[in-house]
């Protein structure tokens, strides 16, 4: 498994993190076999958020219960969860008073201490850049959250809050994969007329900024095809790239799997993969892309069997 720097902090954390927005109706072996299929593949970082399960912080609290971590086991792992999005006549929230109460609730439902990185998950477009720094002041001085970061963001919403709050941003946890990959593929087609990829999304940039200013790019739904379409692996509409991942796999002798996560790990903006599985052979099979070493011609293949334009 390949480490990578978190932000700009001297920490450095798996290129691939386990996500646990699915296991609220697992049993406690179940969580507890993910957990160590996990752990033997090198990944020890577990992404939640307040609203992953049936009730708010419900897979937290699944988390917690069946794997009763000692303390000793708790200071092995990252635990990184997220706020932001409230799903009670749906909306978002940014303000100290709920920041605040949602991190204390995740403290509790985790039974941990301290959150090692929390994410404002969505933007919120009444946010006030001031009500939010106080809210990580707050808990940074408090000891209840060492690192803060956000998802979805783009450069622009990232720099209104950078206005006020004074942590560093470590992380942006953003939407990628071969086939839902504008972030990267805009760069390439930039000043190309016409061509779908030349618009100007989220902000622009935004890879080239999180490298400029240090902020670690998370990968969420690494291998569907588009928002929520399904997986990219045997779809029939990438019949190209799914030949391409297929003779890939072969060279590398891995799966497909693990070549969709070595075209994000690949990148030298040094990004991490969040994989929503809860099957363990899956997790196994995407850590082992961690590090394969694919070339340029691989991986540019890849993006344009991915339907792609590169000039």
């Amino acid at each position: 498994m390949r480490l990578v720097p978190f932000g700009p902090t001297d920490h450095h954390v798996p290129n691939v993190v386990a996500g646990m927005m699915r296991i609220e109706e697992m049993s406690d072996e179940a969580i507890r076999g993910l957990y160590d299929a996990c752990r033997d593949a090198g990944v020890d970082f577990f992404d939640h958020a307040d609203l992953y399960g049936s009730s708010r912080h419900g897979c937290e609290r699944r988390f917690a219960e069946a794997l009763n971590l000692s303390p000793a086991e708790r200071d092995e792992i990252t635990l990184q969860t997220k706020t932001g999005i409230v799903a009670d006549d749906w909306h978002f929230d940014h303000s100290y008073e709920h920041i605040v109460t949602s991190a204390e609730e995740s403290l509790q439902a985790l039974g941990t201490d301290r959150l090692d990185v929390l994410l404002l998950h969505r933007p919120d477009a009444l946010v006030e850049p001031e009500e939010v720094a106080r809210a990580f002041d707050h808990l940074e001085s408090s000891g209840k959250v060492r690192a803060f970061g956000v998802s979805n963001h783009t450069p622009r919403q990232i720099d209104l809050l950078k206005t006020a709050v004074t942590q560093p941003i470590v992380a942006n946890q953003v939407q990628l994969s071969i086939t839902h990959s504008t972030i990267v593929a805009q760069g390439l087609a930039s000043n190309m007329a016409g061509e779908e990829d030349s618009i100007t999304r989220d902000g622009g940039g935004l890879v080239d900024y999180s490298r400029i200013n240090r902020i670690t790019l998370q990968a969420w739904s690494p291998f569907q095809k588009n928002f929520f379409d399904g997986v990219i692996f045997g779809a029939p509409e990438y019949p190209e790239l799914n030949g391409l991942m297929d003779r890939l796999a072969a060279k590398y002798d891995v799966t497909p799997t693990a070549i969709a996560t070595a075209w994000i790990t690949r990148h030298p903006a040094h990004m991490q993969v969040v994989l929503g599985t809860t099957n363990p052979q899956r997790v196994a099979d995407a850590a082992a892309g961690s590090d394969i070493p694919l070339t340029r011609p691989e991986w540019y293949g890849l993006i344009t069997a991915a339907g792609h334009k590169v000039p």
